[in-house]
Formats: C-alpha cells, sequence, structure tokens
C-alpha cells in the first residue's frame, strides 16, 4: 500500500481554490476530500498535486488524504490537531509568517549551548512557532506563510546528509560536502519537511517560497566570471540541472495558482510520462543555459491576499550579468512592475536579498561592484571580484541599475492615486533582522501630492533571517561593526570615492539588529499593519518557546 513520504503540504489557496502536494512512495490515486489527482513520476519519486476547486470563501473544511481509498493523512496514530484549509475572504486581520535561512538537522540542541555555539544552528523558529500553534484555535494562526530562500541547504548538509552521500560511486567528482543530483536534492527536503510539528504546519498553513543562493550552491550567478568559472567544473551540470528540478518539484509548483499551472502546461506533460526526469532536465538545462542573460524560466510570481498584493522576485536565477550587471532581466522586470501596479491596500516585495543592507555594508557593496566593473583598472578589478565571492557581496546594492530602477518603481507607486497605506520589501538572506524606513525626496513628494491629493505610502525594508542557522559570534561582531556609526562613515567614505550620484531614497534603520533565529509576523487590518519579530530559544526548562525581540506598527 503507498504511504505518504512528503506532505500534504497545502500550498497556494484563494477564496474558491487550494493546492496541496504530496510524495508518495508508490505510483497512487490521490484523493483529498473528492477532488482526485494521479501521481506522476520523476526519477522514480512520485508526486502529486491535488487541485480543489469549488469551495466557499472564507471557509475552513477540515481534509483528509487517501491513496488508493484508503486513508494515509492523518496518521491513525497522529495527536496532532486535524488539518484544515481555510479559504481566504473571512473577517478578521490577515497574517502573514515570513522568514529565511532554515538549515536542517536534530531539533533539540543541547541547553548548554548558546543558538551560535550550537553545530546545527539553534533552535528551530519554524518549530517553535508551530508548537504554539498547537495550542491555539485556527483563528489564531497565520493565513499565510512566506518563505524567503535557503529552504535547504545544498552546500551545507547536514551529519546524517553526508553520512548517506558517504556511499557515492568512486567516479562521481561531485566536492565533498556538496550535493549532488537530483536524487541527493530528495534527501534534503525530506530531512527538511518531514519532522511531525513542521510536517503539520505545511498542512494547515498556505505556504509560498524562492529559493536563494545556498537551495544551490554559495555564491550562486554573483557575476559572470563566476559563471564561466563554475560551468568549467565537472560535477556542476548535474547539480544545477538536480537543483532546478527539485525546486520545480518541492517549491515552485506550489507558488502557481490552478490557472496558471493549466497555462504553463508542464504538469499536465509530467502526467503523460513514463518518467518525466528526462524531461525537466532538458527544461532545467534549457532554463540555466540563459544564465547570464535573460531568457529562461520565470520564477517570480505573484499572490493576491485579500486587499494586500505579494510580489515575490527571483533575483537569483532570473539575472542578466552581461553586458551590464542586473538583478532582473528586462522582460522579466516589466512583468514584475506590472504585477505591482494592480492596486491593494498593502504592497510587499519579497526578494530573498535585501534591497537597503544597513549600516556602511550598502556602501560596501557598492563600492565593490563599481570595482569589480574596472572603476580602477583591470587588476584591482581581479582583486575586487574575489573580495566579492569571499565575503558574498551580492545584494542589491552591488547592482545599482536594478536597485534605482526598483526605488522609482516604488517612489512612483506610492505617490500615484491610489497609493498602498505601506510598500514592504521582505528579504532573509544575511542572518540578522533589523527593519528600515525610506524618506525619499521631500520636495518632489510635495509636488505628486499636490497632484494627487493622496497621502504617499510609507515605504519598509524588513528583513527575517535566518529561521534557524545563527552567526557565529565572530560574524556577528563584523556586523555588529558595520552597521555601527563608524561603519556608516566608512561607506559613505567608499559610495564617495567611485563618484556614485545619490540614490532617489535613505534608509533610516528603525530597529535592530537582532541575531537569532526569528520569524516575522505582518499583521494586517485595512489600511493598518503590526509588525511582530519573534526569537526561538530554550527557556530553563529546556522548552522551545518564542520571544519578542522587534515590534512595530508600521
Amino acid at each position: 500500500m503507498a504511504e505518504i513520504v512528503v506532505g500534504p503540504m497545502l500550498r497556494h489557496v484563494s477564496e474558491t481554490s487550494a493546492t496541496i502536494f504530496v510524495e508518495t512512495d508508490h505510483p497512487a490515486e490521490v484523493d483529498i476530500n473528492g477532488s482526485i489527482a494521479s501521481t506522476f513520476c520523476v526519477g522514480g519519486h512520485h508526486y502529486a498535486l491535488v487541485i480543489i476547486e469549488g469551495l466557499l470563501p472564507g471557509s475552513t473544511v477540515e481534509y483528509t488524504v487517501l491513496l488508493d481509498g484508503s486513508r494515509c493523512w492523518p496518521p491513525p496514530d497522529s495527536t496532532m490537531p486535524p488539518s484544515v484549509l481555510r479559504t481566504l475572504g473571512r473577517p478578521g486581520p490577515l497574517r502573514v509568517l515570513f522568514g529565511s535561512c532554515r538549515a536542517a538537522g536534530p531539533h533539540e540542541p543541547p541547553s548548554s549551548l548558546s543558538p551560535t555555539d550550537d553545530p546545527m544552528g539553534g533552535v528551530d523558529s519554524l518549530r517553535a512557532h508551530g508548537l504554539r500553534m498547537l495550542a491555539q484555535t485556527p483563528d489564531e494562526w497565520p493565513q499565510f506563510l512566506l518563505l524567503l530562500g535557503d529552504q535547504v541547504y545544498a552546500d551545507q548538509p547536514s551529519p546524517d546528509t553526508l553520512e548517506r552521500m558517504r556511499n557515492r560511486s568512486p567516479s562521481d567528482t561531485t566536492p565533498p560536502g556538496m550535493v549532488g543530483g537530483f536524487e541527493e536534492y530528495t534527501w534534503l527536503y525530506k530531512e527538511s519537511w518531514r519532522p511531525d510539528v513542521e510536517r503539520w504546519v505545511f498542512s494547515v498553513v498556505p505556504s509560498a517560497m524562492i529559493f536563494d543562493d545556498h537551495d544551490m550552491i554559495d555564491d550562486w550567478n554573483i557575476s559572470n566570471s563566476w559563471v564561466r568559472d563554475i560551468r568549467r567544473q565537472p560535477w556542476w551540470d548535474e547539480h544545477v540541472i538536480g537543483g532546478l528540478v527539485s525546486y520545480w518539484i518541492y517549491q515552485h509548483l506550489g507558488n502557481l495558482s490552478p490557472a496558471e499551472i493549466r497555462d504553463e502546461g508542464m504538469l499536465s506533460r509530467l502526467c503523460t510520462e513514463m518518467d518525466g526526469l528526462s524531461y525537466l532536465r532538458e527544461w532545467a538545462r534549457e532554463s540555466e543555459r540563459f544564465t547570464p542573460v535573460e531568457g529562461g524560466y520565470r520564477f517570480s510570481f505573484a499572490r493576491q491576499l485579500g486587499r494586500t498584493r505579494l510580489v515575490v522576485i527571483d533575483c537569483r536565477n532570473g539575472r542578466n550579468l552581461e553586458p551590464d550587471r542586473a538583478m532582473v532581466g528586462a522582460e522579466e522586470w516589466a512583468w514584475i512592475e506590472a504585477q505591482s501596479r494592480l492596486g491593494a491596500d498593502h504592497l510587499l516585495l519579497g526578494t530573498s536579498l535585501p534591497v537597503m543592507v544597513p549600516g556602511g555594508l550598502h556602501g560596501f557593496q557598492e563600492w565593490n561592484a563599481a570595482l569589480c566593473d574596472g572603476k580602477w583598472g583591470g587588476l584591482i578589478a581581479r582583486g575586487s571580484e574575489r573580495l566579492r565571492r569571499f565575503l558574498d557581496l551580492e545584494d542589491w546594492p552591488a547592482f545599482d541599475s536594478s536597485l534605482r530602477r526598483l526605488l522609482a518603481m516604488i517612489d512612483d507607486i506610492r505617490t500615484g492615486p491610489e497609493s498602498p497605506a505601506t510598500i514592504s520589501i521582505l528579504s532573509g538572506d544575511i542572518h540578522f533582522s533589523f527593519v528600515a524606513e525610506a524618506r525619499f525626496d521631500l520636495a518632489e513628494t510635495e509636488k505628486q501630492d499636490a497632484k494627487t491629493n493622496s497621502t504617499p505610502s510609507r515605504v519598509y525594508q524588513i528583513v527575517s533571517s535566518p529561521i534557524r542557522n545563527a552567526l557565529a559570534r565572530r560574524d556577528r561582531n563584523i556586523m555588529r561593526f558595520a552597521v555601527s556609526r563608524t561603519g556608516r562613515r566608512i561607506g559613505g567614505l567608499m559610495t564617495r570615492s567611485i563618484g556614485r550620484s545619490r540614490q532617489q531614497a535613505s534608509w533610516t534603520m528603525t530597529h535592530g539588529p537582532e541575531f537569532a533565529n526569528e520569524m516575522g509576523v505582518l499583521t494586517i487590518d485595512g489600511r493598518l499593519m503590526h509588525l511582530e519579530i519573534e526569537r526561538a530559544r530554550l527557556n530553563d526548562d529546556n522548552q522551545t518557546i518564542l520571544e519578542t525581540v522587534i515590534q512595530t506598527d508600521l
């Protein structure tokens, strides 16, 4: 009899429809409350995305999963609350739980270790939220979970995965400590998403997610020269293809609405294949081939959450690295702009990499990017490229034209005739949390106010990172210096030394930095929005708890 391996994961939910993802150990017909899908096969693994339609807005429906007519979820011995599907359209506030950077491994670190001394990265804040949800009613749960990168660590596997990798063929050229092809990627998702509490959370909270570098490899697509260098490695082809294929199945497919899935046609094609691995490998190879120029598959996506608009930007695989560096190619950027201008009470822009990097880090990245581009000559450019890779200098300030284009779009939307109450950039990556508010040119704002008779949107950068991968003490000290007054002055001197003109907005960090395993919760009620960022830790009784470290109205 078939069993569920991963899932069920509640993914895209609207007012009247939902999608639920499962992986099974054998081919099966998957029945969720009468909505049925047959599994498709990829590399000997079996998956299904069940599309459920005709639901009532604002409803809560308990669901079960049958495989070939036999009930497999919830398990007979489950102690978890029932899995429910909650559609959009209910009265009351919307709660969005978000974060990034979640390392897998044993859940309970020794109580004698601080989070930054624990080799597994400390207490898992996603699990901590799940444990709290177990004591709450569904009306108190988050209605949406947004994961902003590094859902798995393909270049930093857990000890258990490393042990499994010891059985590789002697002819395998993949470096030790680096996940190889598709099969080994599947191990990462099972390890990360199967633990009991997290598995239940994914079954009741709709989720969306975007990759960052560690979902593939550190520094992924950081520069054109990096792309050339990595493609010379004999193991890279299998690694990147396995990474893209597994990402599409486990992460991206669930980001899409039922209409988008049907229009795209990839899922229906897979359902006609005996084994769709060859088909997806060719798709992945074509997508990777277009890097470092645009033209590949669009991983950016959008969600409508009532009167809140979410636009998630792929700033990894969608890059255009020649002749000029851009976070996103022109065609995809046009799509992002169109999706961001559809109107909402609140606009959320999700991007794994921060747009505003606090303190001197912002100017340092601008300075390094200019030197890499030859500002001070070829010899310094080569040294600067090595520095860029060593220090991961690749956030939005390192892509000056893309940063200015994004800020121009935000400025135009915030001063438009139907401007949102807030525009918030949600990011991760840098392993500390903070809030910063943007200040645009006042004279221009006053002119726009006179034209539109509207109040400009308030604009924020909110970073919540990591979910579970706390920085070591040395790295925390470096970051603290970078965001200090001295660090800011050094960053400013670096920016002036390359003759960089002033950007459209200045930023003030209002909260943070906070260095711990944390996740943020946005509570949205009409045109009001409240942010709370909570840290996960063990209390004196060795129990996992959450404590608030940042709280503010936006």
